[in-house]
């Protein structure tokens, strides 16, 4: 049977009074920070989800929940840091105050299984996982030389490649598993940030990086051929994998291998409390040079109408195809230099480029910028020992005029080394000092919304605890009235 809509939210706002008066008539009785999650929840319109969902649900049959109540209730789950799925339908029928928040009578509570169904109907496929249980061994990682330095790629494609391959494909949202959960996100929550201009989708700014998700303490597999009875052990048959879109990766933070996967984090770095754009899930042993062209290119079709202007990436990102399709679609890169892949580069024969994108004069010395060229894309530089009154003060001269030899970077001569501002510049270190957005909303995910503690065996859980995250991270951003409009409602019939 269709879900009853219990009606709109302003009836469930009446509801959440009426209990309140009821179970708490004293508001002091609440600590202030229950009080803050009373407050958003309340304001918090739902309605959307069971417009979205009426679909999903048979004509036939006894009534289903509330879609939205169920929504409401799970994210009042995690806001309340309550990880498991048992010990939450537990606590809705112990405390009263979690069962009339999320919309349900205290003596009417949804049991687990009602919500793993709810689950499944947020998940738009058949399978649990991306992935098929049986598959091969793949290639394992290796550890890295040094402390702190990322594992290399397994994948043999390279970079440009793939940014080739995906830049000339189409994705569609309704073809993922997770499109249900991206439209709940993107019409409740991301629309509403842009409406509330938390968000300048016109003019957005984009940080990446990616982050460990650990999943188990180690990867769970186990033969399906006979291989082993006949004296062979290494053969190179198919395993069934019991988290097959998971595999072993390293976190160069912690110096360690784990298994799980890699979250790549796409997160406005322009607004004020780092909100994520879009999320995906990768196997654990993806580069983040792979994951942000996967994640990049997805939210391009996802989001049409955010206009991406500037991005900035750590040094994992340093490849030239990175600033050669930046140049071509008008994006500022703001990237760290790796000098693994090359820093120091002769320049027009008697000049070098320094590790910071600085050309070193024939003396070894850091020439001085001396202004920026936009409409040819260049930057000049000057020689540091000239003076404008006295000439050159170096022993060797590189030029007979007195205003010195003078430099133009050419973005166009190789646009990873020379940028425009340049690395030097204070304007350029104020826009990377941004990057770091992305880790403190990975931050907010994996220890303040305790993502890793849900404990879940398949994709589709993953999915959906990680989006509801990504919701509760907006509702957090939202500006609520000094003086709560619920607690004088509550005050005035007391």
């Amino acid at each position: 049977m269709l879900p009853v809509n219990c009606g709109s939210h302003a009836d469930y706002q009446n509801f959440v009074v009426e209990n309140l008066r009821k179970y708490y008539p004293n508001p002091d009785s609440i600590s202030h920070d229950t009080w803050d999650i009373i407050d958003r929840f309340w304001n918090l319109d739902l309605s959307y989800t069971d417009e979205m969902m009426r679909s999903k649900y048979s004509k036939y049959g006894p009534a289903p929940r509330t879609p939205s109540c169920m929504q409401r209730s799970y994210l009042l789950s995690i806001d309340f840091k309550v990880t498991s799925i048992t010990e939450w339908a537990a606590q809705l029928k112990i405390n009263p105050l979690y069962a009339f928040l999320s919309g349900f009578k205290t003596d009417d509570t949804p049991g687990v299984g009602t919500f793993y169904d709810f689950f499944s109907k947020l998940w738009d496929s058949e399978d649990k996982n991306l992935s098929p249980h049986l598959h091969k061994l793949k290639v394992p990682v290796k550890k890295p030389d040094k402390k702190g330095y990322k594992a290399q790629p397994v994948d043999k494609t390279t970079v440009e490649q793939l940014l080739e391959t995906l830049e000339n494909q189409s994705f569609s949202i309704d073809e993922q598993p997770y499109g249900s959960l991206f439209d709940l996100y993107t019409k409740e929550f991301l629309r509403k940030s842009l409406d509330k201009g938390i968000i300048n989708n016109t003019h957005l700014s984009i940080a990446g990086d990616g982050t460990p998700v650990v999943t188990s303490a180690r990867e769970r597999k186990h033969r399906v051929c006979d291989c082993a009875s006949k004296g062979i052990h290494d053969c190179g048959c198919k395993r069934y994998f019991s988290q097959p879109d998971c595999d072993v990766g390293w976190d160069s933070s912690r110096s360690c291998f784990y298994h799980g996967y890699d979250l790549y984090m796409l997160v406005a770095s322009d607004s004020d409390s780092d909100l994520p754009v879009f999320p995906l899930l990768h196997p654990a042993s993806m580069h983040d040079s792979h994951g942000f062209l996967h994640a990049f290119f997805r939210m391009k079709s996802f989001l049409p109408d955010f206009h991406v202007e500037k991005l900035l990436l750590d040094s994992a990102h340093d490849a030239m195809p990175y600033y050669l399709y930046c140049r071509r679609k008008g994006i500022t890169p703001f990237i760290d230099l790796n000098e693994k892949r090359g820093i120091k580069e002769k320049y027009k024969d008697d000049f070098t480029i320094g590790k910071d994108g600085i050309p070193i004069c024939k003396a070894g010395l850091k020439m001085n910028h001396d202004g920026t060229e936009i409409s040819k894309a260049r930057v000049k530089f000057r020689c540091p020992l000239a003076g404008r009154k006295y000439g050159c003060s170096c022993k060797t001269p590189c030029s007979d005029s007195k205003y010195g030899r003078t430099v133009h970077l050419a973005m166009k001569d190789n646009p990873r080394l020379i940028n425009i501002p340049p690395r030097d510049s204070a304007l350029w270190k104020k826009e990377y000092n941004a990057r770091t957005s992305a880790e403190r909303s990975n931050k907010r995910e994996k220890i303040d919304f305790k993502l890793e503690d849900g404990r879940h065996r398949s994709t589709k859980m993953w999915y959906c605890r990680l989006y509801h995250i990504l919701m509760l991270q907006h509702l957090d951003a939202w500006d609520m009235p000094f003086e709560s409009t619920l607690r004088k409602l509550i005050c005035n019939a007391a």
